[in-house]
């Protein structure tokens, strides 16, 4: 079984090739899935953050205020050190989990764990190749905007915020281009398979 890693920067067009695959029947391990998963209401994750960050980053209702938390951490490296360091010792656990569960099924000859940070959590070393899909700076900083909602200044915060594209293209195998339409970006996705089933 091969496993893939998904990667690309916010607004990259990472959750639109992932859905790609999903449609072409693979199945798909998504980290920020998990990520959401891992501070559910009583879970020991979202305790540990309310430690660290205080009650202000949880909803009335109990859930977390991502929102907030996102606003405080996307504008303080250490703070956003601090996140990290409590969720993605968690999240690597759960996708092992994942995997070895597809293992012991052997029904699929590919697996993808879509993960934004996988080459910053270090799960290179849990996956086989590492797709990054990349897009211009102009057109991540537009589908931000429209996204999100946010301003300029904020898109641009959270584009800056995360490894620059040049310095993770070191550690892809194969880079996929999404600065065209979403039939180029599939192309690119059957013809990489293809290599990898021949």
């Amino acid at each position: 079984m091969k496993i893939i890693g998904l990667t690309g920067g916010i607004a990259s067009g990472k959750s639109t090739a992932s859905n790609i695959l999903k449609e072409l029947g693979i199945p798909v391990i998504d980290a920020d899935l998990i990520a959401r998963e891992i501070v559910a209401p009583g879970k020991p994750t979202l305790d540990e953050i309310k430690q660290i960050f205080g009650e202000v980053v949880v909803h009335e209702n109990g859930t977390l205020n991502r929102k907030y938390l996102g606003e405080i951490v996307f504008s303080d490296k250490n703070k956003l050190r601090e996140l990290n360091y409590i969720t993605h010792k968690r999240i690597i656990e759960e996708i092992i989990n994942k995997i070895n569960i597809y293992r012991k099924t052997r029904t699929y000859p590919v697996i993808i764990i879509d993960a934004a940070l996988l080459i910053e959590m270090d799960m290179k070393k849990i996956v086989d190749v590492v797709w990054l899909v990349i897009t211009h700076e102009s057109i991540q900083l537009k589908r931000l905007i429209e996204r999100d909602h946010v301003s300029c200044e904020d898109g641009l915060k959270r584009i800056k915020s995360q490894m620059a594209t040049e310095e993770k293209k070191k550690y892809a195998d194969v880079v996929i281009d999404n600065n065209q339409d979403i039939m180029y970006l599939k192309k690119q996705i059957e013809e990489q398979l293809r290599k990898i089933n021949r």
